[in-house]
């Protein structure tokens, strides 16, 4: 059988529908078709391979989710796929950025004066990083965004494009692992540091 006369692939186009209607073996053959160009994306900006076998895992997941947002007429699958792995990429590294921030906070606090000890306010402090690290993604950053960044609610939903209601309800469980972890440990009785104590 010479060239022309073997049979062709499939048509991209058909996938793309298929993928649209909500078709799941669609899915399995755009994750193999086009997740190791997803996968390369997000290691050529990330350092790290966790990170991005994350974003990999996420590009999907999001992509399935809102598949109805897919056009075929205005571009490829590949091209909507490597569109939503960029701003997972981003996403990905400004977390990674807060968290940062957030242990450089923590590392530069002031080593308590050996004439008036504190040590209870560098434990609340640690406690509170190590508990906004345990969050889901979700939560911990809404949380960041209102006490490291002082956004209001209204200003969250804004930057993040997710509702009102869910930025709250999120805030919201944020808060209560929060505080179950503070009376856990045993500090309930301790003056709350600043910006646990409400939400706005």
């Amino acid at each position: 059988m010479t060239a022309l006369q073997q049979e062709p692939d499939p048509p991209v186009d058909d996938l793309d529908r298929r993928f649209r209607a909500g078709d799941d073996v669609a899915l399995r053959e755009a994750y193999d078709r086009y997740g190791r160009a997803v996968h390369h994306l997000a290691t050529s900006m990330l350092a790290n391979r966790s990170d991005a076998e994350d974003v990999t895992q996420a590009t999907f997941v999001a992509a399935w989710l809102g598949r109805d947002t897919f056009d075929p007429a205005k571009g490829s699958l590949i091209g909507w796929l490597l569109g939503i792995g960029r701003r997972k990429v981003i996403d990905r590294m400004r977390a990674s950025a807060r968290e940062t921030r957030v242990v450089e906070t923590v590392r530069q606090l002031p080593e308590p004066a050996q004439t008036e000890p504190d040590p209870d306010r560098v434990v609340d402090r640690l406690v509170i990083a190590d508990e906004l690290a345990r969050l889901p993604d979700d939560q911990r950053r809404m949380l960041e965004l209102a006490f490291y960044d002082d956004l209001t609610h209204q200003q969250i939903a804004t930057v993040t494009g997710v509702p009102l209601g869910t930025v709250k309800s999120h805030i919201r469980r944020g808060m209560a692992s929060l505080k179950r972890r503070w009376e856990v440990d045993g500090a309930a009785p301790g003056p709350r540091p600043a910006g646990i104590s409400g939400t706005r």
